[in-house]
């Protein structure tokens, strides 16, 4: 049991590392609350809640396996080398690629309750 809660420990080192080495995450931390505040402003429903908590999540979960994966790479190819620039390009993209999958998600959730 002891080290089922080692696994607890551990898994928020992770996100403290990647909340204090990388400014993306910090971005979508902000990113979040905003989402978030705005949620809690327009009393947006249930399934809008759905939404906006599961893209958060997607997004949070790609730049955690991003940063794991640049960590991997820079591990295993301390020199630069051309697919390992590939590898970090790909993961980068997966982020971004969520990301804007997030804000129109916000988007059509929020535009309507602006205007």
């Amino acid at each position: 049991m002891k080290k089922f809660f080692y696994g607890f420990q551990y898994a928020w080192q992770g996100i403290r590392y990647a909340f204090k080495t990388q400014i993306n995450f910090r971005f979508h931390s902000l990113a979040a609350i905003f989402a978030v505040s705005m949620g809690f402003y327009f009393k947006i429903q249930t399934y809008e809640w759905l939404w906006i908590l599961a893209v958060i999540a997607m997004v949070f979960i790609s730049e955690l396996f991003n940063t794991a994966l640049e960590v991997l790479v820079d591990l295993v190819s301390p020199d630069y080398h051309v697919k390992a620039g590939v590898i970090k390009d790909l993961s980068s993209g997966a982020v971004l690629f969520t990301a804007f999958f997030a804000f129109v998600t916000g988007l059509l959730i929020f535009i309507p309750k602006i205007f």
